[in-house]
């Protein structure tokens, strides 16, 4: 398994610690453009900030919220290569580069996927929606989350596939445990999303599964390829294809969501349809066997 292999000298969990202070820091930095955009005063004593900082243009809000994880890529190389003296190889892939067919086939596939569910949804409730293509908008979005969205997915893939999932395995010597931690806090650092105040805190459920099926991809396939090309089509999607007043990502998208906040029978058949037959597909085409070993030996 490349995020243990016998090859790397790995330190204890308190160089883990350190490093995630190191990386948090990093999006701390990328965060200090968006002060400029923020009221030196509040309008009322409980004004939320963030209520105000939705008053900026939606594309340009983008761009400041996506730039953070721009900043956190300098942040990996430094903790990967400085603080662990290890290949940044160790916490992406076994093979020896990138496999960009791997990445490619997982984005299409579940872009794809995501794609006929938004317009099946928009074709049974079409009062639902708002049609809201602007070229000039909509062009400047692309760009925005064509060049950053992947960006962003891949920075939260590394730190939690790769840097969190191989601290954790290694301290606790378990793949199963790495598995559960890692999403469990991936799906927990969802809470402040406006979309939990919208449906719920059993919305959490579903980004702890997402990590749970990208942490099963990342086992499997030894490599974070798939995780990565699943992650950039899903966020994609959800900037370019539709967007509501109630989800992280508020944009220019083709489509607007009027409709009451709600669980719809689509955030229940994906965990435990969807992703199973998702997981299916990989296995198949890439052969996946030793399941029992991959996901719950030991890791020493």
């Amino acid at each position: 398994m490349f995020l243990w292999d016998k090859s790397y000298k790995l330190k204890n969990f308190w160089y883990y610690i350190l490093g995630s202070f190191i990386l948090i820091l990093f999006s701390i930095i990328g965060q200090l453009p968006m002060i400029p955009f923020f009221p030196s005063e509040l309008p009322s004593p409980d004004a939320d900030p963030m209520d105000i900082f939705k008053t900026i243009p939606s594309n340009l809000r983008l761009f400041l919220l996506l730039l953070s994880f721009a900043f956190v890529l300098p942040g990996i190389w430094l903790v990967v290569k400085k603080l662990h003296d290890l290949p940044i190889m160790s916490v992406l892939s076994s093979r020896k580069k990138i496999d960009l067919e791997r990445v490619l086939y997982s984005f299409m596939l579940w872009g794809t996927v995501v794609s006929a569910f938004v317009f099946l949804e928009y074709s049974l409730n079409p009062e639902n929606y708002v049609f809201n293509f602007k070229v000039k908008e909509f062009l400047i979005l692309a760009v925005i989350a064509i060049l950053f969205i992947p960006i962003q997915t891949s920075v939260e893939e590394i730190v939690f596939r790769g840097y969190l999932m191989q601290g954790f395995g290694h301290w606790l010597n378990s793949r199963f445990m790495a598995l559960f931690l890692t999403s469990t806090v991936f799906g927990s650092l969802h809470l402040a999303n406006p979309e939990i105040t919208a449906l719920g805190y059993e919305f959490v459920i579903l980004y702890i599964t997402v990590g749970f099926v990208l942490g099963i991809m990342t086992l499997m396939d030894d490599g974070l390829e798939l995780a990565l090309g699943f992650h950039a089509a899903n966020n994609l999607i959800a900037a370019l294809l539709v967007t509501a007043d109630w989800t992280v990502f508020q944009t220019e998208s083709i489509l607007i969501d009027i409709s009451e906040p709600s669980l719809g029978i689509t955030d229940w058949i994906t965990p435990f349809i969807v992703f199973p037959i998702l997981l299916a597909v990989f296995a198949r085409k890439y052969s996946w066997t030793n399941w029992k070993e991959k996901l719950f030996s030991k890791v020493r």
